[in-house]
C-alpha cells in the first residue's frame, strides 16, 4: 500500500462546500496517526480552509497544502504519487473527474469520490479499470449518499438471508433536506446527456465479465402502494441500483440469483404525480442549451445550507429482503444526506481504505466489494443507524 509515501490521504476539493465539511470531519475524527493534506487549485483558498481547521484542532496549523488543477496532469500526477488514498469532491465528474482517476490508476493510488453520475462511472471502468488492476489501485466511486446507504444497506440485509437460495431486495428511500450544488449540477448534466450515458453503459457491458455461474439483476419496479409502510413507491432512476448490482456480482453472499429494485417512498399520491411531472419537465428543459445554462446558474458551486438547516435534514432507507423462505426488513438512517452525512461517508471510506484490514481487490470496485463490513462498522460507530426491523 505504498507505505513510503508521505501522505495516507489527500483530500482534493477541500475549498468547496462538501469538501470543506469533509475536511472538518477529518479534523474532528481522524486518528492522530493520519498523515494527510489538502489539495486544490487556489493556494489562497487552501490556506483559508486550513485556517478554519486550526480552529477545530490547533495541531493542524502545519497541515500540508498541495496545489493541483484538473487541467494540469503533472500536478495531479504529483498528488497521486504522494498519497496512498486520494478522495475528491470536485464535480460534475463527467467534466472534471477523469484526469484524477487516470493519475491514481497509473500511480497505484486508491481513489474515492461522491459521484452519482452513471456515465462517468462507466467510462472510468472502460478507460482505467485494467490499469488500476495492473497497479493495484482501488477506484471506488459513489462514496456519499450516492450510494453508501443503499449499497451497504442491501449488504446488511442479504447477510441475514441464506446465501444458497435466490434473494430479492426492494429499497425504499425517504429524505428531507436540500441537494448540494454539486449534486444539482451533476443531476442536470446527467439529464442533458442521456445519449452519452446509454453509449457509456453499452461500452462497459461489452467488456465487463459477469459473475461466474450466478445471475444478478437490478430491475425497474412499478408505481404502487406499499401498505406495510403506508407509502407510495415510485421507481427511482439513480445510480444506486447499478452499484448494488455490481456488489452482488462481486460477492457470493448475494446468492445464486439476486434481484434488486429501488424506489422513492412518498406519503401522498398527489406528491407522486407532481414529482413525476416536474422531473419530466426538467429533463426536457436541460436538453436545450439556454435553459440548461439558466438552470445551472440557479445554484452555484460552493453554496449550501446553514448548519441549522442541515441539522433539520434526515434520510431513511428501508429494505425488504426475501430468500430461502425467509423475510427480513431493515433500515439505514441518518442526518443530512446531501452534506453532513455525505462528508462523513466519504471521510470514513477514505480512513477505511487507509487503515483497515480489507479484502484483496483492485480496479474499479464498489464500496461493498472494497470495504464491506469494515466500512459498515465504521459508519455505525460514526452515528449512522443500521438496524433490523423484523425478521
Amino acid at each position: 500500500m505504498r507505505a513510503d509515501r508521505p501522505y495516507d490521504l489527500v483530500l482534493f476539493g477541500a475549498t468547496g462546500f462538501t469538501g470543506g465539511l469533509t475536511a472538518d470531519y477529518l479534523a474532528r475524527h481522524a486518528p492522530d496517526r493520519l498523515r494527510w493534506a489538502l489539495a486544490g487549485r487556489n493556494p489562497d483558498k487552501l490556506a483559508a480552509a486550513r485556517d478554519r481547521l486550526v480552529a477545530i484542532d490547533p495541531a493542524l496549523a502545519d497541515l500540508p497544502l498541495l496545489t493541483a488543477d484538473v487541467t494540469d496532469p503533472a500536478s495531479l500526477r504529483a498528488v497521486a504519487e504522494s498519497a496512498r488514498v486520494v478522495a475528491t469532491t470536485v464535480g460534475p465528474y463527467v467534466h472534471h473527474g477523469e484526469p484524477l482517476v487516470a493519475a491514481c490508476a497509473a500511480a497505484g493510488t486508491d481513489y474515492l469520490d461522491i459521484t452519482g453520475e452513471p456515465e462517468f462511472v462507466d467510462r472510468m471502468y472502460v478507460r482505467h479499470h485494467a490499469e488500476a488492476v495492473r497497479t493495484g489501485a482501488r477506484l471506488v466511486h459513489a462514496c456519499g449518499f450516492d450510494s453508501i446507504p443503499h449499497d451497504l444497506g442491501v449488504w446488511y440485509t442479504v447477510k441475514q438471508l441464506p446465501a444458497d437460495a435466490p434473494i430479492a431486495v426492494d429499497g425504499y428511500v425517504r429524505a428531507g433536506g436540500r441537494f448540494s450544488a454539486g449534486t444539482y449540477h451533476s443531476a442536470l448534466t446527467a439529464f442533458s446527456r442521456t445519449g452519452e450515458t446509454s453509449r457509456a453503459a453499452r461500452a462497459r457491458r461489452a467488456m465487463e465479465p459477469g459473475p461466474d455461474g450466478r445471475r444478478v439483476r437490478a430491475v425497474p419496479g412499478r408505481v404502487g402502494r406499499v401498505r406495510e409502510f403506508d407509502q407510495w413507491a415510485v421507481p427511482l432512476p439513480t445510480i444506486d441500483p447499478q452499484v448494488v448490482r455490481r456488489s452482488a456480482a462481486a460477492r457470493p453472499e448475494y446468492g445464486p440469483d439476486f434481484r434488486y429494485r429501488h424506489f422513492a417512498a412518498m406519503k401522498r399520491l398527489p406528491t407522486v404525480l407532481v414529482a413525476g411531472v416536474g422531473l419530466a419537465g426538467v429533463m426536457g428543459l436541460v436538453k436545450v442549451a439556454p435553459t440548461r445554462r439558466w438552470l445551472l446558474g440557479r445554484l452555484a458551486s460552493g453554496q449550501g445550507p446553514t448548519a441549522e438547516q442541515r441539522a433539520r435534514s434526515w434520510f431513511r432507507v428501508r429494505f425488504v429482503g426475501t430468500g430461502g423462505g425467509q423475510r427480513v426488513v431493515t433500515e439505514v438512517a441518518g442526518g443530512d444526506p446531501g452534506y453532513d452525512e455525505t462528508a462523513k461517508m466519504l471521510a470514513e471510506s477514505a480512513l477505511c481504505l487507509a487503515f483497515d484490514d480489507l479484502p484483496e481487490t483492485a480496479g474499479q470496485v464498489t464500496p461493498v466489494a472494497a470495504m464491506g463490513d469494515a466500512l459498515l462498522d465504521r459508519l455505525v460507530r460514526a452515528g449512522i443507524t443500521f438496524r433490523t426491523l423484523s425478521a
